[in-house]
């Protein structure tokens, strides 16, 4: 997800997106440590989506 996407959702939304997102990940990396992903890269996607789901959270706080 592209940053300009992230930054149209309003916050409420945001802040249950980023939960689920970071469920997500955390079952993607425990899913990868049994037996690897088909594409490991969606790990990388996923943490860096989760980055700028948060820094748009601490922009809107502020």
């Amino acid at each position: 997800m592209k940053i300009a996407e992230v930054r149209q959702i309003p916050a409420e939304e945001l802040a249950e997106r980023l939960e689920n997102e970071v469920a997500q990940y955390d079952q993607m990396r425990l899913n990868h440590a049994i037996s690897p992903l088909e594409n490991p890269a969606q790990i990388k996607e996923a943490r860096r989506t989760i980055a700028r789901m948060k820094t748009v959270l601490s922009e809107l706080n502020k």
